[in-house]
């Protein structure tokens, strides 16, 4: 029998039972690609990460090995696992800077803390790549809004760090909770046109403190907090004169799933490009066992 420690934190709060939850594979030496999968869907929560120890010289070089599965797929990139999975290694070893090497290639997280507050880690994403715009019309055709829900103001846009999210803008926050989506659909549509998921937001917020609220719809029902939708809604937000240059903004996600969480972003506008892509926030460990397996 192997056995497997496992660590579950709750990415993009600071309080228990809060944020986006995320499973850490201590030590996923030896485990499967089929293996992890079903792990991931073992565990049943948006993502479940396997930390892959190497030699130090490789791991200086490039980084932490990591790969991270949903319950249906591995995925190149994530923000919630990159920044929960950094702040396990940073707790094991008090490193200011953690850096990780995902599929997409090797992601920085650095970390942070005041006298008497939580933690707080800051990943830079790859520079963004715009991709193509959308009409409310074909977005509206797989949810139950009607074209003249969506902010007319700002592009409907596929947007990119990693991992391309169309990040759509809604007019108002009772739209944005009594939304619905086709993901069957919505994902067909979006694969013909190099996106992935959708991001909802809208200028409408619950806490004044943030800049947008936030949902994110997909074939696992509702993830909590998306901080590589973050990432793109950032650069689209500098791009489209949401957000100013490098002023950090928060991002307010998983409000109606009873699971408030919140991302910190910022991005640099320099000669009309968008660079410099950071997501943050805070984490709290909730969990650590042990996994048994044949």
């Amino acid at each position: 029998m192997r056995k497997l420690g496992m660590v579950q934190v709750d990415v993009f709060t600071d309080r228990a039972l809060t944020g986006n939850a995320l499973s850490v594979c201590l030590d996923g030496r030896g485990l499967s690609s089929e293996e992890m999968q079903a792990l991931a869907r073992e565990t049943n929560l948006s993502e479940t990460t396997f930390i892959l120890p190497g030699e130090a010289a490789a791991e200086k070089e490039r980084g932490v090995r990591v790969r991270i599965f949903t319950v249906q797929e591995e995925l190149p990139f994530a923000g919630h696992p990159t920044l929960g999975t950094a702040y396990v290694l940073h707790r094991q070893t008090g490193a200011s800077e953690v850096r990780l090497e995902l599929n997409v290639g090797t992601v920085p997280v650095r970390f942070e803390q005041s006298d008497g507050l939580p933690i707080f880690g800051e990943m830079t994403q790859k520079n963004p790549t715009f991709g193509a715009t959308h009409s409310a019309e074909s977005i509206a055709g797989f949810t139950n809004l009607k074209p003249s829900d969506f902010d007319d103001s700002l592009p409907i846009q596929t947007v990119s760090t990693g991992m391309p999210f169309t990040i759509t803008a809604v007019k108002s926050l009772q739209k944005l909770r009594s939304l619905t989506l086709d993901v069957a659909r919505a994902t067909e549509y979006l694969a013909q046109r190099g996106g992935k998921f959708l991001y909802f937001v809208s200028r409408e917020v619950v806490d004044p403190k943030a800049r947008l609220h936030a949902r994110m719809l997909f074939y696992n029902g509702e993830d909590p907090a998306t901080g590589s939708a973050a990432g793109c809604c950032a650069s689209w937000m500098v791009a489209h004169g949401v957000a100013a240059s490098d002023e950090r903004v928060m991002i307010e996600q998983g409000v109606q799933m009873h699971r408030p969480s919140r991302i910190f972003v910022r991005a640099t506008k320099q000669d009309n490009q968008v660079i410099n892509v950071r997501v943050g926030g805070n984490c709290v460990e909730v969990l650590r066992g042990e996994l048994t397996l044949p």
